[in-house]
Parts: C-alpha cells; sequence; structure tokens
C-alpha cells in the first residue's frame, strides 16, 4: 500500500465514505489493519465528525493481519446482526490484498465491497479472488473515484 501514494488515496477514501455515513445518519465502524495490529479506532456510531488521529497512524508495509481484522469486523457485524436485525450492514475492505492467509466471509455481512489497491507489474489479484469467493462487489479506486 506504500507504492504510488495508494495508502494516502486510501485514506482520503475513507474519510470520505465516512463523511457520507455522517450525511446519511449511518453507523459506521472503523477496523485498521497494519504492521502486527488489527485495532477497532472508531464506532460503531454514527460519525459526527472526523479526527485525523483514526487515521494517522495506519501504516502499511506488509505482514498484515488480514485474518484476525475481518474475525474483528465479523463479530461487530454479528453483534449489529442481533442488536438492530433489520439493519443492513456492510463491510468495505480497502486493502492491497497482499495480506496473509484468506479468511471466511463474515456471515453478518449483507454487502461487500473490496476496494482493491493493488498496483504493479506483479500482481497476485486476490481482491478479486476473495470478491469472488464472498460474492461481493469488487471495484479499484479509479472506478469509486470516476463513479461519484
Amino acid at each position: 500500500m506504500l507504492a504510488a501514494a495508494q495508502l494516502a488515496l486510501a485514506k482520503g477514501m475513507l474519510a470520505a465514505l465516512f463523511g457520507r455515513a455522517r450525511a446519511d445518519r449511518h453507523e459506521a465502524a472503523l477496523i485498521c489493519f497494519g504492521g502486527t495490529r488489527a485495532d477497532l479506532r472508531f464506532g460503531p456510531a454514527i460519525p459526527r465528525g472526523w479526527s485525523e488521529q483514526w487515521l494517522n497512524p495506519i501504516g502499511g508495509g506488509g505482514g498484515t493481519p488480514f485474518v484476525p481484522a475481518i474475525g474483528r469486523a465479523a463479530q461487530l457485524l454479528a453483534r449489529a446482526a442481533k442488536r438492530k436485525p433489520a439493519q443492513q450492514r456492510w463491510l468495505w475492505l480497502l486493502t492491497d490484498g497482499r495480506s496473509g492467509g484468506m479468511p471466511a466471509r463474515p456471515e453478518a455481512a449483507d454487502r461487500i465491497v473490496l476496494v482493491d489497491f493493488e498496483q504493479g507489474v506483479v500482481r497476485l489479484r486476490r481482491c478479486e479472488q476473495l470478491a469472488r469467493a464472498w460474492e461481493g462487489l469488487y471495484v479499484t479506486p479509479d472506478q469509486l473515484i470516476h463513479a461519484g
């Protein structure tokens, strides 16, 4: 995610997604995974504003704990399903897919959007594979930018 300012682009997209959640009065949660950690940074709650301290510590560089991060997201989604069964639950995953492990699809996610930040000559295409396996929507940052 460090190449070609992909991490900065992901952070900008995340800020825009939280802005949309705030405007639409939707609950959101933010799980950041990088290095050796997967941390809940916000929520679940309706964002009232934006805090740079949620994003500034996010780094890149490989060895990402993908499976624990998706496990944490699955827990949050399952809790939300019990608390508000009629609420639609979306999982947005912004990644380059260069992470270890292949997690199971979070069962409580109604919709999954995988935003693929992978670049370079040699591509693993793990985001595409995961989107197919999870029956999710696969998009690139460029597609999101030009769709909005």
